[in-house]
């Protein structure tokens, strides 16, 4: 499993609004923040308003902001919306067929095993803890 550019802009991009409550943050803002084309980062709004993480208001004052608490959110949530699936296999995918060796693979159940935890693990972290992870001051450098 490898999370994508968008996936991870995504994360970035929730926890940037969840660090700034309470008005509309234009797009304009959340780019020069974070380093991210506007271009693009339209395009992971767009998922993300569509999907009611985010609620987007047009024209002045507008911008985006989340729909919900950030303890709300999980990290898993978040990808799974972005990446589609975050199976290690392609055959643990929601939306694959069932693989004519399943009842001969030796390896299905380590597989299963590994997208149980990584699934629980990444719900298990809200854009609330990756707030609360950064500590400021942490970043002096000697």
């Amino acid at each position: 499993m490898m999370i994508s550019t968008k996936g991870r802009y995504a994360l970035r991009v929730m926890i940037d609004l969840a660090e700034h409550p309470g008005n509309y943050i234009p797009l304009k803002e959340i780019a020069e923040r974070q380093e991210i084309s506007e271009k693009y980062l339209e395009i992971i709004l767009k998922s993300l308003v569509r999907e009611k993480f985010l609620i987007g208001q047009r024209g002045k004052g507008g911008g985006y902001c989340l729909s919900k608490a950030p303890d709300t959110y999980t990290v898993g949530s978040i990808l799974r919306l972005t990446e589609g699936s975050l199976a290690p296999v392609a055959c643990l995918d929601e939306k694959a067929e069932q693989c004519a060796r399943v009842s001969n693979c030796r390896t299905l159940s380590m597989w299963q095993d590994l997208d149980k935890l990584i699934n629980e693990y990444l719900d298990g972290i809200t854009i609330a803890d990756l707030m609360a992870s950064y500590q400021a001051g942490d970043d002096y450098i000697i």
